[in-house]
């Protein structure tokens, strides 16, 4: 049961994918249908043969002494009735009904109760068994006891988690006991569970979450632990498996770059450019999550000052982002403040702050920009009871709408404006009508404020002049309103016009060049007139003696009050009059003239009246309001002018002209009954509550605006008692419905400290309705915060060069601020900032760079300061207030070396054309980093012209020339080689320091490291030859020459041409059936002669990549180079030679197998080529050997098809040259000419001598060319070997012109060439003695005739120059690689040199499975110099086909025999036999016979136990047969005849030997350091005729090619024939005549005087000594010693004299006593001695002995029986030799001195065994 449920829990698909949504994650885990299915008992049902039954009844929470019944449903599913038994339950504890059969129809079901009755309290267990015709089943019955156990999954795998994130997953928990249940969870971190402990009753469940936390990026699997029970005794445990990982997020921002050029390379900085006061601009930042989990973050705002403006808002505080995915979180900035640059920064860090990201944004605030077209309206003169009206084009600059007011009550004033107050939208333009209704004849000047929301009031002129026809005034102009500013600065408006006209008369007054008065220059001091100056408009707003105590100018006339409330006046009769009191602070009369309106409830008494200069007059002010409960506020109007201005004619002077001044009033009052309710205000106020930042008594501005957005009208009024320190203008008026009233707010904060300001404004006379407004202010100081709490670390720096960092400081406070760096003049070599000067904006963290330019190495501490001030306070003539901070500065200078990992860098071989990487580690083991430019000098080197390459261009390029490492750190160079040529580069890379701030800008160069590549082609070569098929007798060597493999491995071996390179890879390229061949070289691929339908000649070549990169090669025939076109645009015009081409392609009589590969370094590859002869005639074709990026050479395969028994000699070529023999030379060695039968019969040649007597004529007589055999046969498929001397007379080249003719075929004219040289004119340049060497001869081995895995471990033995006489020989190896079968050989000398004595041993032989066999290879050279050039062929047969061959040869002869004496007799015949006389009977069965034996192919079928008929010949009619008969005839012949068996075919394998021989003196004079390596045998040489007649088991061919081959020279044939008794004759007589010589004394006197000549030029030699030795060694009885063999060289003879001299010193001094007797016989025994090792038969004995030796230890070598290479081992024998004082190992190294000097030769073959059964041969020393 458990086992299903944990299958179950553990698919796939019970898994559900985490959700994203959150930052937990929650995964459940449901095991719901798996417990339903079988923790909650569902019975399963099996079914057996049709019969539907539960597999197992479970009997739970029994008790004893009670029976306890299951009911065992039984049910047919199957379609037919079925019947079966049942057996009841064994045990007596389960019972059941008396068993019965059971029948059960289609469909039907049977209920079997079983009862239940336990005895003990234990579990029960039994079976009821069924039984049916097709078999039996069992149903299980089963009680067990109560139990404890809990159910859940095996393991939950949660999802992947961020550090610091959760993640969830829930799992069943479920009871599957019979118990009640505690359970409690031990739980390792960082999981939790959720409930960690609970109680669950049987067959409950309940819901455990698991909670995922971790702390660390790891793979969590871990186990938690359940205990449960009732003692928490039983344990379970569930496998939790989580993987955390970090989480990695990227802050994007998108869209355009900013605006602001310092934030354009700034990664994370949103710019939300210029933004609308009051207006809030939302953008988005993108954050990517580059992990693959969910990372949770949050974003928090950096520490904010106190009076900090929260323009930027972000309402997004946390977040996820899911895996792979990203975030966008909205940003809103909403600023308040016009003109002023925002910079605030956001963090985002992810959970657990392990990492955090910074967000920089900023913005600007604009405002409106409202102007007017025109400063002033001017309306002239109206006449009174008349109404003027002028335009006004009020602007709206800025995209920003702007609220404006004019600060006026158009109802109360004589200009009004038709929309006082009002909306300009952005980027628009307004006309307003501005009405002028005079209400007196005098001049009217009023200057109105227009408040404008978030932007300074704009001051609008209205002037106008009013006449009537008792009074006119002089009219009112703009530019007088521009002079009595003027005069206002220069305080002439203090003065009338009419003082002012008389003292312009008496000149006490001047008119400047403006037009304007001013005073005398005498007056003024030398000083310049006073120009009325520009007044800020706040100044002018806010400095009116009226809001402030401070005025701009001192004013012409006072009102005592300028506001005033009337209150409650809800009595309307009993109002009092306001008093009011106006002063006349000029010195001229004024008159005062108010402005009164009808319908306006208050009124100014009197009208109008004069004030006396320096006087005042008092007013009354009357407020009649018509109704109760109302509100009532406005604003009085009057105008003060000199009352001379009252008509025109009072001015003389129009300069003198004077505008008058306008006053006004403020005045409300509401008539509310008490208890009765006032009006609500509706209204909308929008006020920052934070000032803008300024500096310490610096004035501030903020504008407020009141919307009325309700029905009826707002009085207001702003009371100041909390806060004096803050201006407000206006303080008090009313707002009709559906306008807005502006507010001027202006304070001067003068401490640092934050300032708060309270505001009441009261609306609507109404307590409730105050508003109270708080506000805040605070002067700005000068503060900045340093990086690093004012120091700066440089880390060590190179001398010369310069470090840089960044260094920042931040602005902490509102207002941008000013700083200028100051470094010190001795330092500012060393130091340098970037900027060194500018502005930070508020908030911000500038970044500046730093500069550290060490000048020597040593460490540096500097001080270097910023100073920082307020743009703000430069407005002052005062300089302005500034703050110096002081930075610390730590620095190092250093020195430094750049190293290379590797000094020599071998790239290895390289493609030339193409490019190979390699990379290059630079080291810095100094604490600095380090500026480095590398240069590279190159040099090429191998066969080339130095100056050629010189010119070259640099074959190497670097990834980067210059750079800078870090201190301890590492820099990877890549270097890219592209070699061009096929040599050897070395490029020398070097670096020098780069120190630009140093006196040299560059340092030493310094070599680094040294990189090596050797350019080369691709690059094959042919290794090795072998022919088959009708190619078989071709020797390996004449192979070489028919396929000029050595001019092609030439080739191969140079440089391709650029024509080469045309095409790099094989491709088609051509339109033509002949394509262009861009090769220069053209060589013949001869495949010889063969007859028509013979088989194809093949030949094998071994190809090897002998380069060190990859070859691609391919062969390509003509139609492999033509590219495919249609059939309508191929040409059907063809010349000869395409026509023979396509004939050859078309029949395939040229194949190549394969045609194209790919070769690795090293690597080996057979090619098969084969000419199939099915047309007579010569076959060319020209096939393209293509070697990718590399060669290409043109091959032109040429085959010749001869027609049967014609006579053919394959020629290779028309011109033979000759070794170069030295003039002088006494007797020139003998060279050959090979001349191969290509035919299938036997050709006899003959060369003609005529052309060599002719020039034997020209040469004095002198047989330059002799041909020593000019005339054999050459057996069909050999090689004949032709003898020549070439002897020069002159140092030339002579040349001569031989035919040969061929019996029955065709002659050819061959030019045989010598050359002649002089010796001691060429000198050491001539050394053509050594043309014979093994790298003439291809050196493979492995190569072998496909079909066979016979390999010879040589397949070319070369020995070399030798002298005559010499022996030689060689030890080779055939190898058998067969793993199963066993091979058959036998070896064939068919050489053409009756001169040469060649053996090999063995023969014949065969060769086991897997093993090799040991032969051995002896030349005897001959008494003249020649040229050997032997082809040694082994004839090689199967095991298995031979012996086949032998078991049917001897059933087929045994049959033939059998077949001779018997015959059947037959009816039919028996009348035709009786005609016959038995003589034409047996006549006819001989002829019968000896016809069988005469064609051994037609024989009868042989039939076991049956006479078969005789054979016979039937002659019948040559009727015409088509093709199938003559087939069906033949096949039925061969089926009814029995042919002889043929012998298996052979394999052939060539064994090349070459050899050259010279005369002693020409080898002792160029080899006489190899002739010790020599053997001279000087036994007398057998005979050819002597030797064995070959094996007569052979079974090749070859027997008779070396009968018919060999050809025997004239001069020889007399010892040829003789017998061996004859020889053995000679031998005896010769050699007693020689023993009499050596006995007669008067010979040997005779030879001792020969040899005692004086030599008179070397008597300095002789001395006392030799004198003696020679003296004594004249003794009669003994040997001289001069009669030495000539094997032994002087320098032996000199040891060996003084040995003997030793000896016999040491023998006189060791016993003086001996008799001279004595010593004369031992030293007569010594030199009979000397004189037997002297005897050629003890140099051939030894010398035999040591070729026996060595060849057996090669031969155990070979097989693994003993190691050359070990180390000598002594080994210990027993004490029997120690007794003996004797060590045999020391004997076999340290021999006698007496012992002959060939002896220690002989020890070699000892050897010993070690414990590996392994013999270790022990060298003497």
């Amino acid at each position: 049961m458990l086992t299903q449920v944990h299958r179950y829990t553990a698919s796939s698909d019970l898994l559900q994918r985490p959700y994203h949504g959150g930052s937990k994650q929650k995964l459940i885990v449901s095991v719901r249908k798996s417990l339903d299915s079988t923790v909650r008992k569902t019975k399963e049902k099996n079914i057996f043969w049709g019969i539907e039954v539960a597999e197992t009844l479970n009997w739970h929470r029994w008790s004893l002494g009670r029976e306890f019944t299951k009911h065992l449903t039984l049910r047919n599913v199957c379609l037919k009735t079925q019947k079966l038994k049942f057996r009841p339950p064994t045990t007596r504890f389960f019972i059941t009904v008396f068993p019965q059969p059971i029948i059960l129809s289609p469909g039907m079901s049977l209920t079997l109760p079983i009862i239940f009755r336990p005895l003990e309290k234990k579990e029960y267990e039994d079976r009821i068994f069924f039984e049916k015709r097709e078999g039996e089943f069992s149903v299980a019955l089963r009680a067990r006891l109560p139990r404890l156990d809990l159910l859940f999954p095996e393991s939950i795998q949660l999802p992947s988690c961020a550090v610091y994130d959760c993640t969830e997953a829930s799992f069943i928990l479920y009871n599957d006991g019979d118990l009640l249940t505690s359970y409690s969870w031990e739980v390792p971190t960082p999981f939790t569970f959720v409930p960690s402990r609970g109680m669950l009753d049987p067959g409950e469940e309940c819901t455990v979450k698991v909670i995922f936390q971790p702390q660390v990026a790891l793979v969590h699997d871990v186990s938690a632990i359940c205990s449960f029970g009732d003692i928490q005794e039983h344990k379970k445990a569930i496998k939790l498996n989580a993987i955390a990982k970090y989480p990695h997020l990227l802050v994007y921002v998108p869209g355009d770059p900013c605006e602001d050029v310092k934030f354009k390379n700034f990664r994370d900085v949103l710019c939300f450019g210029s933004v609308g006061v009051g207006s809030t601009v939302e953008r988005y930042v993108e954050i990517y999550n580059a992990s693959v989990v969910s990372a949770p973050f949050r974003i928090e705002r950096t520490k904010e000052p106190v009076l900090r403006d929260l323009v930027f808002s972000c309402d997004v505080t946390q977040a996820v982002v899911p895996a792979g995915g990203k975030s966008i979180i909205p940003l809103q900035f909403s600023p308040r403040t016009v003109g002023a640059k925002s910079v605030d920064y956001f963090t985002i860090m992810p959970a657990g702050n392990i990492t955090h990201s910074v967000l920089k944004v900023t913005g600007s605030c604009k405002g409106p920009e409202v102007s007017f077209q025109h400063p002033f309206v001017y309306f002239n003169c109206a006449n009174l009871g008349e109404c003027l009206v002028q335009r006004l084009d009020i602007t709206n600059n800025s995209r920003v709408p702007a609220y404006y007011q004019f600060d006026m009550d158009s109802k109360q004033s004589v200009f009004s404006f038709d929309h006082p107050c009002g909306l300009l939208a952005g980027m628009s333009t307004t006309t307003l009508n501005v009405t002028f209704q005079p209400t007196h004849p005098i001049i009217f000047h009023r200057r109105v404020v227009c408040l404008v929301h978030h932007q300074e009031p704009l001051f609008l002129d209205l002037l106008g002049t009013c006449h009537s026809k008792t009074l006119n005034p002089r009219i009112l102009k703009v530019k007088d309103l521009t002079r009595y500013r003027t005069h206002m600065a220069r305080g002439l408006t203090f003065y009338p016009p009419d003082i002012l006209g008389t003292m312009l008369q008496e000149g006490k007054l001047l008119v400047d060049e403006n037009g304007a008065l001013t005073l005398p220059p005498e007056m003024l001091e030398d000083k310049s007139p006073e120009e009325y100056p520009f007044i800020e408009p706040m100044v002018e707003y806010f400095h009116d003696g009226e809001s402030s105590n401070f005025t701009v100018f001192p004013p012409h006339v006072s009102l005592s009050i300028k506001e005033f409330d009337f209150g409650c006046c809800a009595k309307l009769q009993e109002v009092e009059p306001l008093p009011l009191c106006l002063t006349n602070h000029t010195k001229g009369k004024i008159t005062v003239i108010w402005t009164s309106k009808s319908e306006s409830p208050f009124q100014v008494n009197p009208e109008s009246c004069d004030i006396p200069p320096l006087k005042s007059m008092a007013f009354r002010i009357t407020f009649q309001p018509p109704q109760l409960n109302s509100l009532y506020a406005a604003e009085l109007e009057g105008f003060a002018f000199y009352k001379v201005l009252r008509h025109f004619s009072n001015i003389e002077e129009y300069v003198t002209m004077c505008p008058p001044w306008s006053l006004t009033i403020r005045l409300r009052g509401h008539t509310f009954e008490p208890g009765r309710q006032h009006f609500i205000p509706k209204y909308i106020l929008d006020c920052d509550k934070v000032f803008p930042p300024v500096c310490r008594n610096t004035t501030t501005h903020r504008s407020m605006l009141l919307c009325n957005v309700g029905t009826t009208a707002i009085n207001f009024n702003m009371s100041l008692e909390k806060c004096p320190s803050v201006l407000v203008k206006p303080r008090c008026g009313f707002i009709a419905p559906g306008t807005h009233q502006i507010f001027l707010l202006s304070t001067c904060p003068e401490e640092t400290s934050v300032h708060q300001h309270t505001l009441s404004l009261h609306l609507n006379y109404c307590p409730s309705y105050t508003q109270e407004m708080t506000l805040q202010s605070s002067a700005e100081p000068l503060a900045l915060l340093l990086e690093g709490d004012g120091s700066l670390y440089f880390k060590p720096t190179c001398v010369g060069t310069s470090s840089s960092r960044t260094f920042t400081i931040k602005n902490c406070t509102r207002l941008s601020m000013l700083f200028r760096w100051k470094i010190q003049q001795s330092d500012k070599k060393l130091l340098s900032v970037q900027p060194d000067q500018g502005t930070v904006l508020p908030n911000e963290a500038l970044a500046q760079t730093w500069t550290f330019t060490p000048g020597e190495q040593t460490k540096y501490l500097l001080r270097s300061w910023i100073t920082v001030w307020r743009d703000q306070e430069t407005l002052d003539n005062k300089a302005p207030e500034s703050i110096r901070y002081i930075l610390r500065i730590i620095g190092e200078g250093a020195l430094g070396t750049i190293t290379a990992q590797e000094e020599q860098v071998d790239v290895g071989s390289i493609l030339v054309g193409s490019t190979q990487s390699c990379e290059l580690v630079l080291i810095n083991d100094g604490v600095c980093s380090l500026k480095y430019i590398l240069s590279v000098e190159q040099m090429i080197t191998g066969p080339c012209d130095p100056e050629e390459v010189a010119n070259d261009p640099l074959a190497i390029e670097l990834d980067h020339s210059q750079g800078t490492i870090s201190a301890r750190g590492k820099v990877f160079l890549h270097a890219t080689l592209s070699p061009t040529r096929q040599l050897h580069y070395t490029w020398t890379v070097s670096y020098a320091i780069s120190t630009p701030k140093a006196t040299e800008p560059l340092g030493e160069k310094q070599s680094i490291c040294c990189v090596m590549a050797t350019g080369i082609y691709p690059s094959i070569c042919i290794t090795d030859a072998c022919g088959t098929g009708s190619a078989c007798g071709i020797s390996k060597l004449h192979l070489w020459r028919l396929f000029s493999l050595e001019a092609l491995n030439q080739y191969l071996e140079r440089d391709p041409t650029p024509q080469e390179l045309t095409f790099r890879v094989p491709t088609r390229h051509s339109t033509k059936r002949t394509p262009r061949a861009y090769a220069p070289v053209m060589l013949d691929f001869n495949f010889g002669a063969a007859p028509v339908r013979s088989e194809p000649s093949a030949v094998v070549l071994m190809l090897q990549n002998n380069g060190a990169i990859p070859v691609n090669w391919a062969f390509l025939f003509p139609s492999d180079q033509k590219i495919d076109m249609e059939y309508w645009a191929e040409s059907t015009e063809f010349d000869p030679s395409e026509l023979h081409q396509m004939r050859i392609q078309d029949n395939q009589l040229f194949s190549i197998s394969p045609k194209s590969g790919k070769l690795l370094p090293g690597q080996e590859q057979t090619i098969h080529l084969s000419h199939r002869h099915d047309f007579i005639g010569t076959d060319r074709l020209p096939v393209l050997l293509k070697v990718s990026h590399g060669r290409e050479i043109l091959l032109n395969f040429i085959g010749v098809t001869l027609e049967l028994e014609c006579h053919y000699i394959h020629f290779t070529s028309t011109k033979h040259v000759f070794t170069p023999i030295a003039i002088g030379t006494y007797d020139p060695p003998k060279q050959i000419y090979e001349l191969y039968n290509g035919g299938s019969t036997s050709v006899v040649y003959e060369i003609q001598l005529d052309t060599l007597m002719k020039v034997q004529q020209e040469n004095y007589h002198h047989l330059v060319f002799n041909c020593l055999n000019p005339k054999g046969e050459i057996a069909p498929g050999l090689t004949a070997q032709t003898e020549w001397i070439f002897s020069p007379l002159e140092a030339k080249m002579y040349s001569v012109d031989v035919p040969i003719h061929i019996l029955k075929g065709d002659s050819a004219l061959i030019t045989f060439q010598g050359i002649g040289y002089d010796p001691f004119v060429m000198g050491e340049s001539a050394r053509f003695d050594k043309i014979v060497s093994p790298a003439t001869t291809p050196g493979s081995a492995r190569l072998s005739v496909p079909g066979l895995t016979v390999y010879l471990s040589q397949p070319r033995i070369c020995f070399g120059n030798i002298p005559v006489y010499s022996k030689c020989s060689r030890v080779f190896f055939l190898n058998n690689a067969s793993e199963d079968e066993s091979i058959v050989f036998a070896w064939h000398i068919g050489t053409a040199h009756s001169v040469v004595t060649l053996s090999i041993l063995p023969e014949t032989g065969v060769v086991q499975a897997g093993d090799s066999i040991q032969c051995v290879l002896t030349l005897y050279a001959s008494e003249s110099p020649c040229f050997y050039n032997i082809d040694l062929v082994c004839e090689i047969f199967t095991q298995q086909p031979l012996d086949k061959y032998y078991k049917e040869l001897q059933e087929w002869e045994t049959e033939k025999a059998r077949q001779a004496v018997e015959f059947t007799i037959t009816e039919k015949d028996l009348i035709t036999e009786k005609k016959r006389t038995p003589n034409e009977s047996s006549d006819e069965s001989s002829k019968l016979a000896s016809d069988t034996l005469k064609s051994p192919k037609v024989f009868a079928e042989i039939r076991k136990y049956k006479t078969l008929p005789p054979i016979k010949n039937f002659h019948g009619p040559n009727l015409p047969a088509s093709r199938s008969q003559r087939r069906q005839r033949r096949s039925k012949d061969t089926s009814r005849l029995w042919a002889q068996p043929e012998p298996p075919k052979p394999y052939f394998m060539h064994l090349g030997v070459t050899a050259r021989s010279h005369t002693i003196d020409d080898f002792l004079s160029v080899f006489s350091d190899d002739l010790p390596q020599h053997f001279l045998y000087r036994q007398l040489k057998k005979k050819a005729a002597r030797k064995k007649v070959a094996d007569k088991a052979s079974l090749s061919r070859y027997r008779s090619r070396s009968k018919r081959g060999s050809s025997i020279v004239p001069n020889w044939q007399a010892l040829e024939s003789c017998s061996e008794q004859e020889a053995q004759l000679v031998t005896d007589m010769l050699s007693t005549v020689i023993k009499g010589l050596l006995v007669e004394t008067q010979f040997q006197e005779a030879v001792i005087r020969s040899l005692e000549e004086p030599i008179p030029y070397f008597c300095q030699f002789w001395s006392k000594e030799s004198a003696k030795l020679h003296g004594k060694k004249q003794s009669p009885g003994g040997i001289s010693p001069t009669s030495c063999s000539p094997e032994f060289s002087p320098k032996e003879k000199i040891d060996e004299e003084n040995t003997g001299e030793k000896e016999a010193s040491s023998a006189r001094t060791s016993n003086p006593g001996e008799s001279l007797s004595f010593i004369i016989r031992k030293e007569q025994s010594r030199e009979q001695k000397e004189a037997i090792i002297r005897m050629p038969a003890f140099a051939n004995l030894a010398e035999m002995v040591m070729d026996n030796t060595i060849q057996n230890i090669l031969a155990e070598a070979s097989r693994g029986e003993v190691v050359l290479t070990a180390r000598p081992r002594i080994i210990a024998f027993p004490s029997s030799f120690a007794q003996k004082g004797t060590s045999p190992a020391m004997s076999m190294q340290r021999p006698p001195r007496s012992q002959p000097h060939v002896s220690p030769l002989i020890s070699v073959s000892s050897c010993v065994k070690n414990s590996d059964g392994q013999r270790h041969v022990v060298l003497p020393h």
